[in-house]
């Protein structure tokens, strides 16, 4: 059966097959392939999923910050269901970078948590995406609403720089970046955890394309079952219950 037949009898499109085919490939090379680190244990084996998601998790919400711009400029639903979908999205991911995060601070940092500076702008990201998300639920869908959400996507991006560079720019406990290094990219890492690292960065990232073309469809289905019942809501009063 070739990958078309395995997503069809799925039920998932070939796009999320090859989504599920990475994860799996990523945990092989993550927890198995890529050697134990010395100092760390396997405990550092975290990392590959870690960065992965920190990744994700700021770079969907400079995609909520340009869709939110792009929104203010045309007005476009289109590009409001972007930042919608982008937010939800790379909030799974953030929470997942402050679940994991932790689990490596303890055995390494003798600490769940500590106010580092890249954990304290990590922290206040997380929080930006509980207050978009709260006001996407319970505001209402009134364009005054949507404004003021654009405006929270387009502030929310000044925190990822300072999320990014916070271990260059202040001391903190959290380790310097052994991806980015004045010796080239991924210098500072052996090369079977560079690539254990570049297959998680890539598989999380198509992940999240995935996850969010989905996200899209379904609030795309939201509008046309929403313009369907006004529709029948004006040709027949009363008619619909809902």
């Amino acid at each position: 059966m070739n990958m078309a037949g395995i997503a069809a009898r799925l039920r998932i499109t070939p796009f999320g097959l090859i989504c599920l085919v990475g994860l799996v490939a990523t945990l092989y090379l993550s927890l198995i392939w890529a050697p134990r680190e010395r100092v760390m244990g396997d405990v550092q084996r975290i990392m590959y999923f870690h960065v992965a998601s920190a990744w994700i998790a700021e770079f969907a919400f400079v995609l909520v910050g340009v869709s939110s711009v792009i929104y203010l400029w045309l007005r476009e639903r289109k590009w409001d269901i972007v930042a919608y979908s982008a937010a939800e999205v790379g909030f799974v991911f953030c929470c997942f970078v402050m679940i994991t995060g932790p689990i490596w601070g303890k055995p390494v940092w003798g600490t769940w948590w500590t106010w580092d500076p890249r954990l304290t702008f990590s922290m206040i990201l997380w929080l930006i995406y509980v207050a978009y998300l709260m006001l996407r639920v319970y505001g209402d869908d009134l364009p005054q609403v949507k404004t003021f959400l654009a405006v929270l996507g387009i502030l929310g991006t000044i925190d990822i720089p300072f999320i990014h560079f916070a271990t260059l720019w202040w001391r903190g406990l959290h380790p310097d970046s052994l991806v980015m290094t004045e010796e080239g990219l991924g210098a500072g890492m052996e090369v079977n955890m560079r690539i254990a690292l570049g297959v998680s960065a890539v598989v999380f990232t198509l992940l999240f394309f995935y996850l969010m073309s989905r996200r899209m469809a379904l609030e795309r289905l939201r509008d046309e079952t929403e313009a369907l019942r006004e529709r029948v809501e004006h040709r027949h009063p009363g008619s619909v219950g809902i």
